[in-house]
């Protein structure tokens, strides 16, 4: 067969996943859940510019609302991008390994990004205008394209430039909200554009179909905006480096670069939120201006808050994948991780038909603190049915028909071959990174240190 139309091997085996990336795909799957649910606040008269949450609340909503705001919008899907480009680049180097061609390898990840935008466009079209899917795979498109072929040298510097360009536009940004604050009144009371009201309506409307009409009129110019906005492609970029070198699954290895990366990554970040979570619940006075200024500098700085999650996870997973025996809840958590695109897709079935106005409407009902529980309900749910499918020895469905497709044309029986002398797990990757759903057997077995250094058995 063509070698262009056929991978050389099938996605990641049982014995080479590893558990820390599964782990942290898993709890960053309940962070995902926690950013998303507060769109489905349909019925709120006002709410913040650039985001979701509503203004005003209980005591409790308005505490959720501030740590949101601070440690979770704006900071999970760079995190989610970062693990996207690890897996793009684990799979690329794993069929060069295998023996492949350039042109070989470069197409099942050409077929793997094509089809994570159709499964994103459906998934907009059917249930949830805020899909990361699409955006992901129009990214990988261009950065395999880009950077694939290209040296380990090009490939950093496109990172420094990317990450460098994010951290520029963050302090551009934070002069702005400085400038605006000085502004006289008739300049800073203006309200900048802030969030299409189709994304709202979307949300609000009762009708299915017209609510559908909603979402697919903004969703080109959602997957365009953060595909070609630089913090995605950054932290794309960002995971296609330090997955070269394979860094979170060698943790121990690497222990110094991650732990200083988790302090200084989710330090700047969790302060760059602060003044607009002051602002969003009222500690202090700010301008509609000042605090759209300040939602861009809370934007940029997920470059460094999602690289810091990632360090952050990768070390809590090698720690756990130390013990000599999982739980339940860490079995649990990794099962997630497992099946990370059939979870995260369960989580629009779950809460479109029960929050939507077309549904039951209870997101018009509830309030930031009882959405934030809601949405730690909806994770449980996927935990239990990934933790069945773990039991039964089952894939997730959307990891099925996506491997399918994109490994087609090869032999069932590569996915089940014997791993290679000395072959260290793999497996990290993003929601509908093939590498990343693997087979639900008996835990992976503990790798064989490498002879550079020991190895770590592994994200609005």
């Amino acid at each position: 067969m063509n070698a262009t139309a056929s991978p050389v091997r099938g996605p990641v085996r049982p014995d080479e996943r590893a558990l820390a990336p599964d782990l942290a795909r898993g709890f960053m799957l309940l962070l995902i859940a926690l950013a998303n649910t507060p769109w489905y606040l349909w019925a709120v008269d006002e709410r913040s510019i650039a985001g979701a949450h509503p203004i005003g609340g209980s005591v409790a909503d308005r505490i959720v609302q501030f740590v949101m705001i601070v440690a979770v919008d704006g900071r999970i899907y760079p995190m989610f991008a970062l693990l996207f480009g690890y897996g793009l680049i684990r799979v690329y180097d794993r069929q060069r390994e295998a023996g492949a061609t350039e042109k070989a390898a470069a197409a099942v990840l050409r077929r793997r990004h094509l089809w994570l935008l159709v499964f994103g466009f459906v998934h907009c079209l059917l249930l949830f205008m805020g899909d990361i899917l699409a955006p992901y795979g129009l990214v990988g498109l261009l950065m395999g394209w880009l950077l694939l072929r290209r040296s380990d040298r090009a490939m950093r510097i496109t990172a420094w430039v990317l990450v460098g360009l994010s951290g520029a536009l963050m302090l551009l940004s934070a002069l702005g909200s400085a400038l605006a604050a000085l502004a006289p009144p008739e300049v800073g009371g203006e309200s900048p554009g802030g969030v299409p009201s189709a994304l709202h309506d979307s949300f609000a409307e009762p009708n299915f179909f017209a609510a559908m009409v909603d979402r697919v009129s903004v969703w080109p110019g959602m997957v365009i905006l953060q595909a070609l906005g630089v913090v995605v492609p950054a932290m794309v970029v960002v995971g296609m480096v330090i997955g070269r070198l394979r860094m979170l699954e060698r943790a121990d290895h690497y222990r110094r670069t991650l732990v200083w990366t988790a302090v200084v990554g989710i330090g700047v970040a969790w302060v760059a939120g602060l003044p607009e979570a002051m602002g969003h619940v009222r500690l202090i006075e700010m301008s509609p201006l000042v605090e759209g200024s300040l939602s861009g500098v809370r934007q940029f700085s997920g470059v460094f808050g999602g690289a810091g999650y990632a360090a952050l996870f990768g070390l809590i997973g090698y720690a756990m994948s130390r013990r000599p025996r999982r739980g339940v809840v860490t079995t649990a958590i990794a099962a997630v991780g497992k099946r990370s695109l059939s979870c995260y897709l369960a989580q629009s079935v779950i809460c479109a038909p029960l929050l939507a106005a077309w549904g039951l409407g209870l997101g018009g009902v509830f309030g930031s603190a009882q959405m934030a529980a809601f949405a730690v309900g909806v994770w449980l749910v996927t935990a239990v049915g990934a933790y069945a499918l773990e039991r039964a020895d089952r894939r997730g469905p959307a990891e099925v028909l996506l491997r399918g497709l994109t490994y087609r044309g090869r032999p069932r029986s590569d996915s089940a071959a014997p791993a290679t002398a000395g072959a260290q797990p793999t497996a990290f990757g993003a929601p509908g990174d093939p590498t990343a759903p693997g087979d639900p057997t008996a835990p992976a077995q503990p790798p064989t240190p490498p002879a550079d250094g020991p190895t770590a058995p592994p994200t609005r």
